[in-house]
């Protein structure tokens, strides 16, 4: 059995305040996009587990897809023990949520193939042991993401048709750095609101809390934003915490060799 998890983009982030859990409230909208890594799991004798594609870093045993086995072993119905295989290909640690989709993923293919018949209920609540981005990938629609990134509102918001541009220029920006320089702050309106303008005014109106300060340590993500814009871009920013920027295009962009030197992925929203 095999499935593809896919990444998503962050419009508009703001970290609205420090929780006394150490954790911070942020508010964001999270939107799938067709950038993809490749999961396969079949029936084994013993649980075996191996990766090809981009390496990945760490030891195996903390990778999501074997926490969320072990989370959803203990309502398997059928044969427990799987072989499973990954296909890296979104890039980590870059603000598109690959490890987190991979996870998530995991959940639903295991649900499955041991036929646990979890509900989309249970397997959000086991998502959110994984990580703060995991519950958004099991229905993996467009939200709304509010609290510390595990509560969603189902938001009507249908990109189709548009073209995106992800750039990922290999920075690597750890949770710590990114919020080592943001002030948590309540913005005059909420994203919610902000997204319901017209694309076209999206630029200067939603942003993410991370980009201007990251952008002043690494300059190049400000040029890439600005190179995107550049290629008749609607809207561009950087996702998540970095350091991965979009850009979204009414048309596709004719784009040659400018970004060769960086992972890019181009495809319809």
């Amino acid at each position: 059995m095999i499935c593809f998890p896919n990444a998503k983009i962050n419009i508009g982030l703001n970290i609205t305040e420090k929780r006394s859990d150490g954790f911070h409230n942020l508010e964001s909208v999270f939107y799938p996009v067709k950038w993809r890594d490749a999961l396969e799991a079949i029936p084994a004798e013993r649980l075996i587990f191996n990766t090809t594609g981009l390496d990945i870093p760490g030891k195996p045993e903390n990778n999501l897809i074997l926490k969320a086995f072990d989370l959803i072993k203990p309502f398997a119905k059928k044969e427990s023990n799987v072989h499973i295989h990954l296909h890296k290909v979104i890039p980590m640690g870059a603000g598109l949520g690959g490890g987190s989709a991979d996870g998530a993923f995991a959940l639903k293919l295991f649900n499955e193939l041991l036929e646990c018949d979890l509900s989309i209920l249970q397997l959000q609540q086991m998502a959110a042991t994984l990580g703060s981005d995991c519950p958004f990938f099991i229905e993996n629609k467009p939200v709304f993401c509010f609290d510390r990134g595990i509560k969603f509102k189902t938001i009507e918001l249908d990109l189709t048709g548009y073209t995106i541009v992800c750039i990922n220029p290999g920075i690597h920006i750890s949770t710590a750095e990114a919020y080592g320089s943001i002030i948590p702050t309540k913005p005059k309106e909420s994203v919610i609101t902000l997204i319901e303008e017209p694309i076209e005014k999206w630029k200067g109106l939603i942003k993410n809390d991370f980009e201007e300060p990251l952008a002043k340590k690494y300059p190049l993500i400000d040029e890439l934003v600005n190179s995107l814009y550049r290629k008749g871009a609607i809207y561009a920013a950087m996702t998540g915490s970095g350091s991965t920027v979009y850009g979204i295009f009414k048309e596709e962009p004719h784009l040659k060799n400018q970004f060769s030197e960086y992972a890019v992925w181009k495809g319809e929203l």
